[in-house]
Order: structure tokens, then sequence, then C-alpha cells
């Protein structure tokens, strides 16, 4: 049986691997660490770990950093353990939970 530690440390780095193309759409690096820096959003670390206590399980498929409607806004997509794709979208500075939806699996 895999160590529990393995899983999330593959986890972490798909992260980083996805996290780097939607995060930049509009965005570089400079502006989302003044961002970060400055308190105008949490981290996408912090939303990961926030989302994970509401909603345990699943597998982040994909993260991104996007603006809508004058506010930033953190997209996350996760492939449930009944294997239904579900979004989430958190408010970049709050935290708070702003919208989610899911997709019908197709077979």
């Amino acid at each position: 049986m895999p160590h529990p530690a393995r899983p999330i440390a593959t986890l972490l780095l798909a992260v980083n691997l996805l996290v780097v193309g939607p995060l930049m759409a509009g965005h570089d690096h400079d502006e989302i660490r003044r961002l970060r820096g400055t308190g105008q959003i949490l981290s996408l670390e912090t939303i990961i770990a926030n989302h994970r206590t509401r909603h345990p399980g699943g597998q982040l498929l994909e993260a991104g950093l996007e603006s809508e409607h004058g506010r930033y806004v953190y997209d996350l997509k996760f492939l449930g353990d009944d294997g239904v794709v579900r979004e989430f979208e958190y408010d970049a500075r709050t935290g708070a939970l702003w919208h989610s939806e899911h997709e019908d699996s197709k077979e």
C-alpha cells in the first residue's frame, strides 16, 4: 500500500504544474506576489486547504486565478470520488465560496 504522503506530494506537484498556466492568464508572477503581499488575495495553498476542510476527498484537476466582476476569484476544478467534476469559485481576498457547479458525466 502506498504511503499516504506520496499522493499528497504527487498532488502538490501536479497543482504546481497545472497552476502556472491558468494563474498567469492576464497576470504575471510579480503581480500575483504583490497582490498576496498587500493582502489583496489569499494564497492558492490557503484556498485549497480551506476547501479540503469543507469538501474532503476528490482530486484537484485545475486551479486558476481570474478577475471576475471587479474581484479576483480562484477557480478550482475537482474530480469527486463519485466521478463527477465540480467547479468551485472562491473570492481570492476572503476565501468565501462564491459559486459552485458540477458537470454531468456523459457515458
